[in-house]
């Protein structure tokens, strides 16, 4: 009689008896998908960036005019710009610009942001900051130069009004560029708010409810805890608004007809002048690689001076 306890032979799919060790797993490749998606972006930034900038580096070292064919003279156009008076006059123009404007913006715009991050944060109220901003510039220039119009503006109304002497705001050479430095103040300070709130947004409350807590009041937390902490946004905020001053030109532009000659001249206009006034578009191309070459330092030294890649937030 056959045994019927015999033990039978596992099954040959059976797993073997102790722990199973998997072999090394392989990873997917997606850097070929990665270029691929990635391939619009960067042929939109080869036509439209890369390529005019070598042009214009090519264009700066001849004497192109719109009238003949360029050739080439080499650094001639450089030594010119050295010698320039008009050029560094411009830029010394547009340098008290920036000042002006980038300091008054942004103080406010620090100012109307830290009401909204510890008073409201009512969706209305940022749209309505927003709505200068999405005014073209060329129409903020043309609404302003009637808001301050020497005989007829209502800003000069309201001085009137007060007792005070109306005043030719864009018509005076030490008025114009002031007025036109707030007139873009007014435009864009809406907009810098939004983006120093967004960074405001990302500070821990608890630790305003600490300070708080110790006493602190709300002057003294700003400039403990908000401003060391908003540093990288501050960072990005001032270099983004350097770039935008330095390239002013629809304001001016606007405005040309009825500020003094010269008065406000900014390098953007001048270069434009250069090249579409009197054609000369070789030395035009030259101030405008000059002015690269400055804002690239600019920009360098200021992410330097506000140690932009740190934060005190960790």
């Amino acid at each position: 009689m056959r045994n019927s306890l015999a033990v039978t032979a596992p099954p040959a799919s059976a797993p073997p008896d102790g722990p199973v060790i998997a072999g090394p797993r392989r990873h997917r490749d997606d850097r070929r998908v990665a270029w691929l998606f990635l391939l619009p972006v960067l042929t939109g930034f080869a036509v439209f960036y890369l390529y005019p900038t070598a042009r214009g580096v090519w264009y700066s070292l001849t004497d192109y005019s719109l009238l003949n064919t360029p050739s080439y003279v080499g650094a001639d156009n450089y030594a010119k710009l050295v010698t320039d008076a008009q050029f560094w006059k411009s830029l010394r123009i547009t340098g008290y610009y920036v000042l002006v404007n980038i300091g008054s913006q942004t103080l406010l715009a620090l100012g109307v942001a830290t009401l909204m991050h510890r008073l409201t944060r009512s969706v209305v109220l940022r749209a309505t900051l927003l709505l200068p901003w999405l005014v073209p510039n060329v129409t903020v220039g043309l609404l302003w130069m009637w808001l301050l119009d020497a005989n007829l503006g209502f800003v000069n109304h309201l001085l009137t009004a007060a007792g005070l002497s109306s005043r030719g705001f864009l018509t005076s050479p030490d008025l114009a560029m002031p007025s036109i430095a707030l007139i873009n103040t007014w435009a864009y300070t809406g907009y810098t708010a939004l983006l120093l709130y967004a960074g405001m947004l990302q500070i821990p409350p608890h630790l305003y409810e600490s300070a708080a807590l110790d006493g602190a009041g709300e002057f003294r937390m700003f400039r403990m805890i908000t401003l060391p902490l908003l540093r990288p946004i501050l960072a990005l905020v001032l270099v983004v608004s350097l770039i935008g001053s330095f390239q002013i030109f629809d304001t001016v532009a606007v405005t040309e007809k009825v500020v003094p000659v010269g008065a406000t001249r900014v390098i953007y206009f001048y270069i434009y002048q250069q090249a579409f006034t009197y054609f000369h578009m070789g030395y035009a191309a030259a101030v405008a690689m000059a002015l690269v070459l400055i804002l690239g330092v600019l920009t360098a030294v200021q992410m330097w001076l506000l140690r932009a890649s740190r934060s005190d937030l960790t």
